[in-house]
């Protein structure tokens, strides 16, 4: 679908979240209800925050493909190093790969939050997946969580051989944080000198642009769908420090030079408050020449993939993802 011609249906509605998808709706009702046995986030330290996260997620993460072998490694990195899990669907060698980044806001979730959508993706693309235990926000902040990452793919680019991955063929990709760090490792890298270390980036519903003035963020971003506008101005006051706005473009990849970055994939959520900065950064990624696939999704909200125990339409996104991926993967 053309994101050019996007309608807001939501203005058609009666109130928040009737706009959604009936499937996707009983999502965020549930999840709701999960929240709801949990003090507020806000009133809770960072570490208890994330223990509420990882436990209101988990059921989320049951079922699901079984791998062939999922092991943990350690990258090295000059500040300590690095958790990856891998997620191996065949146990073949040479395998296609792709480095996942968890979304969170840069401050909670996972590689455990995040564990079925990632086996997921690994067994319908059947490409290796590489999961970053990134470090979180506020006790680092930018840009440590991005040198991480640029830092897990240079890693594989010298040592794929010993998890059986082609180091020829690797995408990254991750979902709202995880889309914006996985966009900010392919510019870091490009600006590097290493521009072809990446065939693709998979972009789901990813956060681009620290100043929030979208339209979307007013019509989505209260009660009624999984993200709110007052928790993106927590992650990134948290994510950059002070009021919470840069115009890094490396923070910021909306912001950016775009020309020279690999063939991107976007999944957007039409009910999503990051709806519009997605619909901009297709926009923007094929004016610099940029090879771009952008998928709406009609009556999705944010998070929406993690739904796809229930979800015919969270299911058909991780589809048309795993397509992509193996168009950009083949030898």
């Amino acid at each position: 679908m053309e994101t050019d011609h996007l309608t807001d249906r939501a203005t058609a509605t009666a109130g928040p979240g009737l706009d959604l998808d009936p499937d996707i709706r009983r999502f965020v009702e549930m999840m709701g209800a999960g929240w709801a046995q949990h003090p507020p986030l806000n009133s809770v330290s960072c570490p208890e925050a994330r223990m509420i996260a990882e436990t209101v997620r988990e059921p989320w993460t049951r079922g699901g493909p079984t791998m062939h072998r999922t092991t943990e490694h350690f990258v090295p990195f000059e500040a300590g190093r690095i958790r990856i899990r891998v997620l191996d669907p065949s146990g073949e060698c040479d395998q296609p790969a792709l480095i996942y980044l968890h979304g969170g806001g840069w401050t909670m979730f996972s590689i455990d939050t995040h564990d079925r959508l990632m086996r997921e993706y690994a067994h319908r693309a059947q490409a290796t997946v590489i999961a970053v235990d990134y470090s979180l926000s506020p006790e680092v902040r930018f840009p440590r969580a991005l040198e991480e990452c640029v830092a897990v793919v240079k890693w594989l680019g010298t040592h794929g051989s010993l998890l059986d991955i082609d180091a020829q063929r690797v995408a990254i990709g991750g979902d709202s944080a995880g889309g914006n760090l996985s966009l900010a490792t392919a510019l870091l890298l490009r600006d590097q000198g290493l521009g072809t270390a990446l065939r693709g980036t998979l972009l789901n519903y990813g956060v681009f642009d620290s100043s929030r003035d979208f339209p979307s963020y007013s019509r989505f971003g209260g009660a009624g769908y999984m993200l709110g506008a007052s928790e993106m101005v927590d992650f990134w006051r948290n994510y950059v420090g002070g009021e919470g706005y840069t115009d890094d473009p490396l923070a910021c990849p909306l912001r950016a030079q775009l020309a020279g970055l690999p063939p991107a994939f976007l999944a957007i959520a039409e009910c999503d408050v990051l709806r519009d900065e997605s619909v901009a950064m297709a926009e923007r990624l094929r004016q610099f020449g940029v090879p771009v696939t952008a998928e709406v999704y009609k009556g999705a909200t944010h998070s929406f993939l993690e739904a796809m125990s229930i979800s015919t339409l969270a299911n058909r996104a991780i589809d048309d993802g795993a397509a992509w991926l193996r168009s950009v993967l083949r030898d």
